[in-house]
């Protein structure tokens, strides 16, 4: 370990918006997801001591877990704050709508579960999200399908599909993720905004839940 890490078991850890969507972006596992899945589960009352990190990364080795954190934190997926975040991890179906049409330039938002059935929606008529759900899941049987080709011949790491309109904005997008073992479907209408607290949230909710 290099000698200057510390840890400041003073401050209260905090994923990004990019370390949530990297987290569950994949069902790959890695030690990088490990951590950042212990942090998003963890109580918003629980500070960065060595005790927790080995707890948070899986590891009884302490100098990998602080190397590990460090890493994390130069790609901004985590910075260390001396204020907790706000508990929200245990918020009902019917409270994820709020969260839900932060990340979308129209308010248009659902989840869905790996068989195309939504259980939260914001802005989408009933009957319409219902339709979208079940095309959720269609489109992200295509992705898995095609992943060897996307990644490997097309040297493209993402695996969110989208409909785009002439200009390249999405119109509808839709992002697989992975809360541990539960595969779900994060549908945004207009132009998704991911980059916010609301994110985060919302992702903390679904680790702590499925995860």
């Amino acid at each position: 370990m290099d000698s200057t890490l510390s840890l400041q078991s003073n401050l209260y850890p905090h994923v990004t918006p990019a370390g949530a969507y990297y987290a569950v972006s994949s069902n790959i596992p890695s030690a990088s997801r490990t951590l950042l899945h212990g942090l998003l589960r963890a109580s918003c009352n629980e500070t960065a001591s060595t005790e927790n990190l080995l707890a948070w990364a899986q590891t009884n080795d302490a100098d990998s877990a602080l190397n590990l954190l460090y890493r994390l934190q130069r790609l901004e997926f985590l910075y260390g704050d001396e204020s907790p975040s706000v508990k929200e991890s245990s918020m009902t179906d019917e409270q994820l709508p709020e969260l839900l049409a932060q990340l979308s330039s129209t308010g248009r938002a659902l989840l869905a579960d790996g068989n195309g059935l939504y259980f939260a929606n914001a802005g989408f008529h009933h009957e319409t999200a219902e339709e979208v759900g079940l095309m959720s899941s269609e489109v992200a049987a295509l992705g898995e399908k095609h992943q060897l080709l996307v990644k490997n011949n097309l040297n493209i790491h993402h695996n969110a599909w989208g409909i785009c309109d002439p200009s390249g904005q999405t119109e509808l997008t839709f992002f697989p993720l992975y809360a541990g073992k539960v595969k779900l479907v994060l549908v945004v209408a207009g132009v998704p905004d991911l980059n916010k607290e609301a994110f985060v949230s919302l992702i903390k909710v679904l680790c702590n839940r499925y995860a």
